[in-house]
């Protein structure tokens, strides 16, 4: 009986497998809530920290050279601000990759 249980458990971790693998990433919509340290809550109930986070060049300030001078593009995130991440498949790690329009 003990060997039919583990088998039974096997076949169903197997079939999991195959169900996360046919969705290799997750989309997630959140809210900053902090930006030193940078948080951010999604549903259902989860926080996640900046140690969590990758940020997309699309949320942070970054500098360009336009006809030889250099400008800064102010384009980080703030409190408030609706986002889109992407989960990394059966990770802990998050991509924020852009607002939400709107």
């Amino acid at each position: 009986m003990a060997d039919a249980t583990r088998l039974a458990e096997k076949i169903k971790k197997a079939a999991l497998d195959v169900q996360r693998a046919s969705k290799p990433v997750n989309v997630y919509f959140g809210e900053v809530v902090s930006k030193v340290p940078l948080k951010v809550y999604i549903e259902p109930k989860l926080e996640l920290s900046e140690k969590q986070i990758s940020l997309a060049r699309n949320v942070t300030d970054y500098t360009v050279q336009i006809d030889g001078k250099r400008v800064v593009v102010k384009n980080g995130l703030n409190v408030g601000d609706k986002v889109i991440l992407i989960r990394q498949q059966e990770g802990k790690k998050y991509i924020l990759i852009d607002r939400t329009g709107g």
